[in-house]
C-alpha cells in the first residue's frame, strides 16, 4: 500500500531582493470546485517521464500528497542535497507547464534548504530515495504569492507536481573566493572598488553606457564544475544601478548567498548568464530591465523600471 499523507506545506518563501522576477496580479484564493487528486491518472516507471491524464480541472484549495512508487533508499532530511526530476502541470488548463525531462532528462541537483520552492520541500523532505511523489496544491502554496506566470501558472491555478527522488549527493564545501584563471575583463565593464581586499562597489567612470542588452564578462574563469540548471549556487555578489554612487545590495560584508539557479527563482539575467559558468568564476553582468525586475522595478531596493543593473558575482559552489 502506498504511503499517503495530507500535505502540510511550509509557508511561502521569503524572497530576498534576488527573488522571483515574475509576479502575478497578487495573492487570491485558489480555484475551487474541481476534481481531487484521485481523478488524475499517472503512468510510467519511477525515473522516466510520467504520462499524466487529467479527467477535468483540479481543485487546488485542499492539499493532497501521495507516494505513487515506494523507494527503498535513505530518507531525505532537511539540508540534504538530492538528485530529482519533476513534472509540473496546470490543474486548471490541464496542460504541462514544466518538465525537467524535456531536454535530456538529466537529474537536477537540489539542496533541501529553506530557500527552495515549497513544492519541492513538500514532496522530497521526509520521503525516500526511489520514491515517486505526487502533490496537488495551489499555485501560491507551490511557488509563492505570484504563482509562476512565466511557465503558464497563474496565482489562482491548481498545481499538480510529480517528483522522482533519484538519489542523494555529497555536498562539496564552497570556496572562500574566486579560484581559477585570471582574465582581462571587457572594456565596457565598470571597475571594482575594494577596501582591504573586499569589494564595496563599482566605478562606472570608464564603463560604457548601457546597451539594452544582457551581456557578461569574465574576470576569473573558475576551475570547478559547470553550473547546471536546478543546482543550488553559493555566491558572493554586489549589485549596483548604472552610474549610482553605491550598491543596492551585496553579500561581501556578510555571508554568501544560496539559491537555486535556472528554475525562475532569481531574476532572468542571473538564470541566463550564470548557468554554464564554472565554480570559482568571478563575472560582471550587465542586466537591462527586461532581464531584471521588469517595468515594475523593485521599489524596496530603489530600482526603477528603466534602470540597468550591474552585478559582480563570485560563484563559490554548486550543489
Amino acid at each position: 500500500m502506498s504511503r499517503v499523507r495530507s500535505a502540510a506545506l511550509s509557508g511561502v518563501l521569503s524572497f530576498s531582493m534576488l527573488g522571483l522576477a515574475a509576479c502575478g496580479s497578487g495573492s487570491s484564493d485558489p480555484q475551487e470546485g474541481g476534481e481531487s487528486l484521485s481523478s488524475v491518472t499517472i503512468e510510467g516507471d519511477q525515473g522516466s517521464e510520467p504520462k499524466v491524464t487529467f479527467d477535468g480541472r483540479l481543485d487546488g484549495s485542499k492539499d493532497e500528497t501521495e507516494v505513487l512508487v515506494e523507494g527503498d533508499g535513505e530518507e531525505v532530511a532537511e539540508g540534504d542535497t538530492v538528485k530529482a526530476n519533476w513534472w509540473i502541470g496546470n490543474g486548471f488548463t490541464e496542460k504541462e507547464a514544466q518538465s525537467t525531462w524535456t531536454k535530456d532528462g538529466a537529474p537536477q541537483s537540489v539542496e533541501m534548504s529553506e530557500d527552495i520552492l515549497p513544492f519541492l520541500r513538500e514532496t522530497v523532505i521526509g520521503n525516500q530515495v526511489g520514491d515517486r511523489v505526487v502533490l496537488l496544491t495551489s499555485a501560491e502554496e507551490a511557488f509563492g504569492e505570484g504563482g509562476r506566470p512565466d511557465i503558464g501558472i497563474g496565482n489562482k491555478d491548481a498545481v499538480l507536481a510529480v517528483v522522482d527522488i533519484l538519489g542523494r549527493s555529497e555536498t562539496v564545501p564552497p570556496l572562500d573566493g574566486p579560484q581559477g584563471e585570471d582574465k582581462k575583463p571587457a572594456g565596457w565593464a565598470p571597475e571594482l572598488v575594494e577596501k582591504d581586499g573586499v569589494i564595496t562597489g563599482l566605478d562606472f567612470s570608464t564603463a560604457h553606457k548601457p546597451t539594452g542588452k544582457l551581456i557578461a564578462t569574465t574576470l576569473v574563469k573558475g576551475d570547478g564544475a559547470k553550473v547546471k540548471a536546478g543546482q543550488t549556487l553559493t555566491v558572493n555578489y554586489l549589485g549596483q544601478v548604472y552610474d549610482a554612487d553605491k550598491p543596492f545590495d551585496e553579500s561581501y560584508s556578510g555571508e554568501p548567498a544560496e539559491f537555486p539557479i535556472g528554475v525562475g527563482q532569481v531574476i532572468p539575467g542571473w538564470d541566463e548568464r550564470l548557468v554554464g559558468r564554472t565554480v570559482g568564476s568571478r563575472v560582471i553582468l550587465e542586466i537591462p530591465p527586461a532581464d531584471g525586475y521588469g517595468e515594475q522595478g523593485n521599489e524596496q531596493a530603489g530600482i526603477k523600471g528603466t534602470d540597468t543593473l550591474f552585478f559582480v558575482v563570485d560563484i563559490l559552489g554548486a550543489s
